[in-house]
C-alpha cells in the first residue's frame, strides 16, 4: 500500500508518518513547510514541498499514484481564522477540494479527512457524540465542516470512500505554540523560560486532550475500515484549563501563577468528545493518559531547549 499524507511534516501529520513507516507502509508526504519541519520526517520518506492549493499537486498525484490519502494539511489556528477568514477558507476548503479532485482523477481508493471538534461549536458541559448539532462558532470550525461536506459529496457523486475523524484537542511532542489546542506547549515553554503564561477567561473552560500518538493510530486504523462514516477521536475526559495549568506547573516544579486575560472570540467554553463510536467501528480507544502524555511532551520540550 502507498499512502500520501498531506501536511505530513507538521505536528500531527509527522506522527502519522512515523506510525505508517513503522508498520511497513510506503509513505509519501506533501507539505508546504509553512509550519511543518523537514527534521520531523524520517530520512526514508519521499516528500514534496508543495501547497495543496497549487496545480503542482496534480503532477505529484500523477507521478506517485497513491492508493490512499490521509489529508492533514490545514490552517488550524482559530484566531487566525477570525482575523482572516479568507485565508482560512483557501487552505481548508479550496485546498481540500483540490485534494479531493486529485483523488478522484487518479483513482485513489480512500481518503482520511482530519476534521475537528470545532465543528460542533458551543456545547453543553458534557461529552458529545457525532450526532450532536453542528453549529461552529469560528471560521475555522466552519471551514472544517464545509470540508467534511465536500468529502461526503465526492463519495456520493464519484464513489470516493472516506473516513472523517473529528479530533479533540491533540497535544504531544512537536506541537508548536500556534494552532488549535496549543495551550499545552504554550504553558510548557513559558514555564521553562520562567514566564507566567496567560489563561484567557477564568480557566473554567474545559477541553478533551488526546495524545498525538493515539491520533496517529486512529488514522492507521481508518485506512482499513470505518468507510463512509464520521468518528470522534477523543478521550471522553474533560479537563479545565486551570486544572491543566496546575498539572503542568507541578510537573515542572514551577511556583509561577498564570496571568488572566479576557477570553478570545471563537474560543469554546466546553469541549469533550464521546468516543464510543471509535471503539465500535475502528476498534480504537485512547491508550495514553493525560499525565503520561504530559510527561512525554515536557521531556520533548526540555530536550529541545
Amino acid at each position: 500500500m502507498k499512502v500520501m499524507v498531506t501536511g505530513g511534516a507538521g505536528f500531527i501529520g509527522s506522527h502519522i508518518v512515523d506510525f505508517l513507516v513503522s508498520m511497513g507502509i510506503e509513505t509519501i508526504v506533501v507539505d508546504n513547510f509553512s509550519t511543518g519541519r523537514l527534521d520531523h520526517l524520517p530520512k526514508v520518506i519521499q516528500y514534496y514541498n508543495a501547497d495543496i492549493v497549487s496545480q503542482e499537486l496534480k503532477e505529484i498525484f500523477a507521478m506517485e499514484q497513491p492508493e490512499k490519502v490521509i489529508h492533514q494539511a490545514a490552517q488550524v489556528d482559530v484566531q487566525k481564522s477570525v482575523v482572516n477568514p479568507y485565508d482560512d477558507a483557501v487552505q481548508n476548503l479550496l485546498g481540500t477540494i483540490n485534494v479531493l479532485t486529485c483523488c478522484r482523477d487518479y483513482g485513489v481508493q480512500k481518503i482520511i479527512f482530519a476534521s475537528s471538534c470545532a465543528v460542533y461549536g458551543e456545547t453543553p458541559d458534557m461529552a458529545i457524540t457525532e450526532a450532536h448539532p453542528i453549529r461552529p462558532s469560528s471560521f475555522y470550525g466552519l471551514s472544517k465542516y464545509n470540508g467534511e461536506q465536500y468529502v461526503r459529496l465526492y463519495q456520493d457523486m464519484y464513489g470516493l470512500p472516506y473516513t472523517i475523524l473529528r479530533y479533540a484537542n491533540v497535544y504531544g511532542p512537536r506541537q508548536n505554540s500556534g494552532g488549535e489546542g496549543a495551550v499545552i506547549p504554550i504553558f510548557i515553554t513559558k514555564l521553562l523560560a520562567g514566564v507566567s503564561p496567560v489563561i484567557y477567561g477564568r480557566g473554567v473552560q474545559t477541553r478533551d486532550f488526546v495524545f498525538v500518538k493515539d491520533v496517529a493510530h486512529a488514522n492507521y486504523l481508518a485506512l482499513q475500515g470505518a468507510d463512509n462514516t464520521t468518528v470522534n477521536i477523543g478521550t471522553n475526559i474533560k479537563t479545565s484549563i486551570s486544572e491543566l495549568y496546575k498539572m503542568v506547573a507541578h510537573a515542572l516544579s514551577s511556583p509561577l501563577l498564570p496571568v488572566h486575560q479576557p477570553m478570545k472570540k471563537g474560543d469554546l467554553l466546553f469541549s469533550c468528545l464521546q468516543c464510543e463510536k471509535a471503539k465500535e467501528v475502528l476498534a480504537w480507544q485512547p491508550s495514553v493518559s493525560l499525565e503520561e502524555g504530559l510527561a512525554y511532551t515536557i521531556g520533548f520540550y526540555k530536550e529541545r531547549r
